[in-house]
């Protein structure tokens, strides 16, 4: 009798515990991905059945996505050369950037994973970094709204990292938004600006209302008379007085669908915006290029009010210590910069031409060996099987170059190596002769 109990209860125990498998397998099915709806398959680290295709061979592979992606990049590219071109666009190189963060109760909201608080936070700080790349000449400022009021976080200037640094800090979320109050502070620091320096407002607004203490119309007003282009990005959904600010001064507004498209959102504000018609004058700025203070130096530094040891860059006029470029001289106010600085911002008054693509039957020329590789890379430009891929050609060097070469040029080397390459040739040969 024992033994039959025995082996009863195990029966039971084991019909039991194979059910709490089975459920624990549901689990783990619903957790891979298989559960999840279409828009739920963004977040998810595990890639989806959809995002595979069958080779030629028979077998899996991922989608190539580098192809379309690289035909989104083309279109944007012959959009932004052709306009600057054909209307002769003047750029506003020198700005002046405040990034308004809503941290009020709706940035805590989940729509966006994890949160939309967290997902701002980790897209601006690459947007800032991207910022000064292209813009080394501007400087951003922070601001955030909750509890009804508007804070600044940083002050006008030229570290990325600093300005990183003291957002991470301040990451919470309470309260309402106060659209102008936000307007009213940045107002007031930016109507301190020169007038050769392009003054220019991003507001990443996740609330749906707005609770001000007086009329906002008059406010929207002042910063059109004070020439300062609003922008907004929203989170939520589309609304009337963020839409008509941006009308008013001149902005941009636009809805951020989901994480990517509010990354491509906020990428597009880095690029130097068309000058305004009263700013395109021609103006003198008076600027100064200052050395690197020697390492074992001790000297007062004027940005932070404390004694350091090295580093650091002395002003030319006043001799004042600063930290980083490029800024102003606390002492003397004039515009401290670096070669370089000057250097970066060239390409945006003359831009690259975007390349045309080659075909394929071209590569397959056998008289066309130096087109089979990557002037840039030195790749070959044939996949397994000598067969020819997608590659693009300079206009006018008639150099060939891969897809990953042709978006690096264009976003980060603004120079065609094979044009370089051929004038440096050319240089050569006339100092020869």
């Amino acid at each position: 009798m024992n033994d039959m109990e025995h082996r009863k209860t195990n029966d039971g125990k084991g019909r039991r515990l194979d059910g709490e498998e089975e459920e624990e397998e549901e689990d783990e099915d619903e957790g891979n991905g298989r559960g999840l709806d279409a828009w739920e398959r963004a977040y998810a680290d595990e890639r989806s059945w959809e995002s595979l295709q069958e080779d030629e061979s028979g077998l899996l592979r991922p989608i190539d996505n580098k192809t379309i992606y690289h035909a989104q990049y083309r279109r944007r590219i012959r959009s932004l050369y052709s306009s600057t071109t054909t209307a002769r666009i003047q750029k506003g190189l020198i700005r002046y950037l405040y990034i308004v963060v809503d941290l009020s109760r709706a940035a805590s909201e989940m729509d966006f994973k994890p949160s939309r608080m967290a997902v701002v936070a980790k897209h601006i700080e690459a947007f800032i970094r991207e910022f000064f790349d292209q813009n080394p000449l501007s400087q951003i400022g922070l601001v955030t709204i909750k509890d009804g009021l508007a804070q600044c976080l940083t002050d006008l200037g030229g570290s990325p990292d600093s300005h990183v640094k003291a957002l991470m800090g301040k990451l919470e979320c309470s309260g309402d938004s106060s659209l102008q109050n936000a307007l009213d502070l940045v107002h007031g620091y930016l109507n301190q600006i020169p007038s050769y320096g392009h003054r220019e407002v991003l507001i990443l607004y996740s609330a749906l209302s707005t609770c001000d203490p007086g009329d906002i119309m008059e406010t929207i007003q002042e910063c059109k008379k004070s020439k300062i282009r609003c922008s907004v990005i929203g989170l939520s959904a589309e609304i009337f007085i963020c839409r008509h600010l941006c009308q008013e001064t001149g902005g941009s507004y636009s809805v951020a669908l989901d994480e990517s498209h509010f990354k491509e959102l906020l990428l597009e504000h880095a690029p130097p915006p068309p000058a305004i018609a009263e700013f395109a004058i021609a103006n003198l700025i008076k600027m100064g290029f200052p050395q690197r203070a020697a390492e074992g130096v001790i000297s007062i530094c004027s940005c932070h009010k404390e004694a350091k040891v090295g580093g650091g860059y002395t002003c030319p006029r006043c001799k004042a210590r600063v930290c980083d470029l490029p800024t102003e001289c606390r002492i003397c106010g004039l515009t401290l910069v670096s070669s370089p600085h000057l250097a970066r911002s060239y390409h945006h008054l003359f831009p690259i031409p975007p390349f045309d693509e080659v075909s394929l039957s071209l590569l397959n020329n056998p008289h066309q060996r130096s087109s089979r590789a990557c002037f840039g890379c030195q790749e070959s430009l044939l996949i397994p099987g000598n067969k020819p891929t997608l590659c693009v050609a300079c206009p006018k060097c008639k150099q060939h170059f891969c897809l990953d070469c042709d978006i690096y040029i264009h976003e980060s080397l603004h120079n065609c190596p094979g044009c370089e390459s051929f004038r440096h040739s050319k240089i050569v040969s006339v100092t020869e002769e």
